[in-house]
């Protein structure tokens, strides 16, 4: 704030009074030259012409001063301070000695001369009470001054008249001296009233571009938010240029869920605290990066994709650093998907979208590393939105099925369980992959019916198998995280009136990433009924040891990415250790995926008890698989059972 902010009163007074004090010097001036005139041949010379001049050259010099412009060092508190007192003393001293003046012109001529020396003590007195409104000590000083030495000389000289008139002169001084003080006082009231109004703005405007700020801020990273991004995406979007390029980006931490599920919330919160901090110091001056909710960031850069992707892998870079919390060291990775303007979309829902589903993509194929939106996608996102609008109209029970694959011993390649897999035909789309049509039916919500009715499947084809296999049925993320689900599957298997501990239900590490402990929750209302639980895709997820340490698991059915290995020795190495830490845990361990004979000796070698893979069989209708084990021991009851 500037000095003349500090004192608002003093330099408004001082401003006021700039208005005038000129008009006071030139009041003294005429009036002093009329008296002069009116006594030029009455009084001595020099009472008309040598004290006037002097008088009269004195107001003129403070005239010019007081009348020149004003500059910023005029306003400096000190040096107003400095004139007022000045004005003061001054205006005392110019009053007393034009009243001195004019009491010894007084002495000259007649009732007439008399007559104007008294208008001229109280214009004078007058005049300079109202020229000094703003600066009422020094209008009190003048008036106390002059009418007291009027006053004075009209009791000496002892005329009536003379007295008479002093005493008029000086109530009606005392009358405008109290009029003026209120309106001092007023002025005073205002300037205050008009201060703390401009104080109340400044605050109100201060609190509000505070708030602006706050609205637009993450308050746990310090980022921008959301509201933030979306604005200024669309600012850009109005203003784009046609041959402006850049290029909008989401980040999604990866393996941020369990970390925050097994150490708790402050310590995801810390961990985002951070990542933040990271963000900003290797953040660009040509990117903006906000944190759009939970574990995801959404960055504009503003250059192309090949920019973007070298700013990213920086990012990610950071990202990636393992983080001290407490006692605790972490680590996260990151996923991205970026889409560029106007190559990919123009408008900043389409643009975010993309983003959107190459950053899901990246996820799902590429995890850890960056996706652009390309064509390629492009028609991925068609066929999804085929398959939507399919399966909004399908008749599942018509349409959906399932094969099975059996699951058997190394030693004999007896079979131990089957594993069932789901299959859609559509009329209008053919065959849709099991993975197609799960994401689907979630998507248009109908993944409760899509998997109650696959496990009613699954139940009437248990009660054919003989009685010495169990049968694994597939539950997605979904499923885990959907309370109702996992009641309706609870009771589809007391009204079936199946063995519980017949049952495997075969769940994947990504699809407990979703929420862990309501997972774990759902798990365990399955397995309080006999039933077991297999971790499927064991080796593929980012949890692996933690899910295996939590959960309540009775096998780990490794990933048929690791049966290609088997034929290398240190795939071997690494798939025997698995499967000590499987046993370490009383965990049966299941090797997937053996599609020749030499992987099913490795296998057999490595100590893995138990297979499954092409190379035993290939996934089959229920009636081909009967016909498998129509062999085993009772199946002939099994078959009877049935058909009563």
């Amino acid at each position: 704030m500037s000095p003349a902010g500090q004192h608002p009163l003093l330099v408004a007074q001082y401003l006021r009074l700039r208005e005038h004090i000129p008009a006071l010097y030139g009041v003294l001036s005429v009036n002093a030259a009329i008296l002069a005139y009116t006594h030029r041949g009455l009084a001595p010379g020099p009472l008309v012409l040598t004290v006037p001049a002097i008088l009269i050259a004195i107001c003129m010099i403070r005239m010019l001063v007081w009348m020149r412009p004003i500059t910023a060092t005029d306003l400096d508190p000190a040096l107003v301070k400095m004139r007022m007192a000045r004005v003061v003393a001054l205006a005392v001293a110019l009053s007393v000695a034009y009243v001195s003046w004019a009491l010894m012109l007084d002495r000259y001529g007649g009732p007439d001369e008399h007559g104007h020396v008294a208008i001229f003590v109280a214009v004078t007195v007058l005049g300079c009470i109202f020229c000094l409104t703003f600066l009422p000590l020094a209008a009190l000083l003048v008036a106390v001054a002059v009418l007291g030495t009027f006053l004075v000389y009209c009791f000496s000289v002892g005329s009536e008249v003379s007295i008479a008139g002093a005493l008029n002169i000086t109530l009606v001084t005392a009358v405008v001296v109290k009029i003026l003080r209120d309106y001092y006082d007023s002025f005073v009231s205002l300037e205050v009233s008009q201060r703390e109004l401009q104080i109340e703005r400044r605050q109100a405007q201060a609190l509000g571009e505070e708030n602006a700020r706050l609205a637009q801020t993450d308050a746990l990273t310090g980022l921008p938010n959301r509201r933030y991004f979306f604005a200024t995406l669309e600012n850009l979007l109005e203003n784009a240029g046609p041959d402006e390029v850049f290029t909008v980006g989401l980040i999604d931490l990866d393996r941020f869920k369990p970390i925050n599920d097994t150490h708790g919330h402050a310590h995801g919160d810390r961990l985002l605290q951070v990542i933040g901090s990271r963000i900003k110091a290797q953040c660009p001056e040509s990117a903006i990066i906000a944190r759009l909710g939970g574990d995801e960031f959404g960055m504009i850069v503003m250059s192309g994709p090949e920019e973007t992707e070298g700013i990213t892998q920086i990012l990610c870079k950071a990202i990636h650093e393992p983080v001290r919390i407490g006692d605790t060291l972490v680590s996260v990775g990151c996923s991205a998907g970026l889409a560029v303007y106007p190559e990919t979309a123009r408008q900043a829902d389409l643009l975010f979208d993309r983003a959107d589903f190459a950053l899901y993509h990246a996820k799902r194929n590429k995890r850890g590393q960056s996706v652009r939106f390309s064509e390629n996608l492009e028609k991925l996102i068609r066929s999804e939105q085929a398959i939507d609008a399919a399966i909004q109209t399908a008749d599942l029970s018509n349409e959906v099925s399932l094969v099975y694959q059996p699951i058997v011993a190394t030693d004999d390649l007896s079979p131990i369980a089957v594993e069932c897999l789901a299959r859609w035909t559509s009329p209008t789309l053919g065959a849709v992959s099991p993975e197609q049509l799960i994401a689907s039916a979630e998507r248009v919500g109908r993944a409760r019916e899509v998997t109650l009715l696959l496990f009613d499947t699954a139940l009437a084809a248990l009660a054919q198998l003989p009685p010495s296999l169990r049968m694994t049925f597939n539950l997605s993320g979904y499923n885990l995280c959907d309370a109702e689900t996992i009641t309706a599957l609870l009771k589809r298997m007391t009204d079936a009136g199946c063995d519980p501990s017949r049952l495997m239900f075969e769940i994947t590490e990504t699809s407990l990433i979703t929420d862990l402990r309501m997972a774990d929750r759902a798990l365990r209302r399955l397995r309080e009924t006999g039933a077991c639980i297999a971790l499927d895709d064991f080796g593929t997820g980012y949890s692996s040891l933690s899910s295996l340490h939590r959960l309540p698991l009775d096998m780990v059915k490794i990933d048929r990415s690791f049966a290609a290995r088997l034929d290398e020795s240190s795939g071997r190495r690494l798939i025997t250790a698995i499967r000590n830490l499987a046993r370490a845990l009383s965990l049966e361990c299941v090797i997937e995926g053996i599609e020749t004979e030499n992987q099913l000796i490795s296998a057999r070698l490595a100590g893995f008890t138990l297979v499954q893979g092409f190379f035993i069989d290939r996934p089959m209708p229920l009636s081909d698989l009967l016909e498998r084990f129509s062999d085993l021991p009772g199946q002939e009851s099994t078959r009877q059972t049935a058909a009563e």
